[in-house]
């Protein structure tokens, strides 16, 4: 484990997700379309898609949203969606990946360079900051499904290969080519999970206080509330106390 600080960070990015729950829909139903588009229309035969929906479902996104969303997919008048990787780096020298669907590159370019500037970071070149990171399946379940070590078994057991655990939230690493069928696994034993998608995992960590520590989670949630953009992942580590000061 990282230090108990990240999983504050992490529920300080929960907390602000469930606090703007539309926003939350319309990126899930752009993911949604995105990987109907891209393979077949029937989660069945489309992996990213059926991990898609089930993020979807996680999130208590209602049925009529995911078909709508899986139907646009093959409307005649949908927008055409593209998958773009922004690298940077903001207060402190962290670095940070932004992960955007959009149906204009300009404008997604145009916003997510203009956020870097003005909340004290700058946009790189595609790999100045990718190679700090690994490309991974995560997946997500409540800290109540099972204690630390049943959940470390039972990963293990599915073809998983890292656990983080806290009293509130596991964390299942695996593969990132092997992230359906872990998934798949796991719900047999403890059912649908609260998400499950490749991120962007740090390899170390760049600790960060103080006002530096307040500029980042903003720089952070600015990304984060822009429409085009999907994740936003970096490699900062924020203690306790800073961030209890900041939330």
């Amino acid at each position: 484990m990282a230090g108990h600080s990240k999983w504050a960070n992490i529920q300080h990015r929960k907390g602000r997700q469930d606090a703007k729950r539309s926003k939350m829909f319309s990126k899930l139903s752009k993911e949604i379309t995105v990987a109907a588009k891209m393979g077949a229309p029937d989660p069945e035969f489309n992996p990213r898609l059926r991990l898609a929906i089930a993020a979807a479902k996680a999130q208590s996104m209602p049925k009529d949203n995911i078909d709508r969303a899986v139907k646009k997919s093959t409307a005649a008048d949908a927008a055409i969606l593209e998958d773009i990787r922004y690298e940077g780096f903001g207060p402190g020298g962290i670095g940070i990946i932004v992960e955007a669907l959009t149906d204009n590159r300009n404008r997604a370019a145009s916003e997510v360079r203009s956020t870097f500037t003005k909340r004290g970071g700058n946009l790189g070149e595609t790999g100045s900051v990718s190679f700090m990171f690994d490309q991974v399946g995560s997946i997500e379940y409540n800290g109540d499904i099972a204690d630390e070590e049943a959940v470390f078994e039972a990963a293990t057991e599915a073809g998983a290969e890292d656990v983080e655990s806290a009293p509130d939230l596991h964390v299942i690493y695996c593969a990132a080519d092997q992230l359906a069928q872990v998934a798949a696994e796991l719900e047999k034993t403890y059912g649908q999970p609260n998400s499950a998608r490749l991120i962007w995992k740090p390899q170390n960590l760049i600790e960060v206080e103080g006002d530096k520590a307040e500029s980042v989670m903003k720089l952070m949630d600015t990304l984060d509330d822009l429409d085009d953009v999907q994740y936003v992942y970096a490699n900062f580590d924020i203690s306790d106390e800073d961030m209890e000061k900041l939330a």
